[in-house]
């Protein structure tokens, strides 16, 4: 039986266009540029694809323009772990008017801290991609 566990990393990242953020995490196209090598999608459906990896299909579950979009993997169907998800979250901070990249995920705790590396590789890839 495996356990759930909810990460959540924030990243302050050098823009303030939360358009130019939003079309980066919620497209394929935005998010070929650092989340994966290639994305589809027909409707509510998006297709990763990654190098040496099995693509995965992941449906959105909640959206709000320019504010957060949420996507539930379609191949989590191993025992409890039907609440597993990802939620890309935009805000902005009042200060310096930068935005603020929020990233939870409810994943098995075993994966955890392999995930929470990936998250940090994949930010930075966005960084350096989109100038971040």
């Amino acid at each position: 039986m495996e356990h759930l566990e909810t990460i959540h990393l924030e990243y302050v990242l050098n823009t303030s266009s939360r358009q130019n953020l939003w079309a980066i995490i919620s497209t394929p196209v935005g998010l070929e540029g650092w989340f994966a090598d290639k994305v589809t999608s027909r409707g509510k459906v998006y297709n990763f694809f990654w190098e040496g990896e099995e693509a995965r299909n992941a449906i959105i579950t909640g959206k709000r323009l320019q504010s957060f979009i949420k996507f539930k993997w379609e191949s989590d169907s191993r025992e409890n772990l039907d609440n597993t998800y990802f939620e890309l979250r935009i805000s902005q901070s009042e200060l310096t008017n930068q935005c603020i990249l929020s990233i939870t995920e409810v994943l098995a705790k075993e994966e955890a801290k392999d995930q929470i590396e990936l998250w940090k590789t994949e930010v930075e890839t966005m960084r350096r991609v989109y100038g971040f």
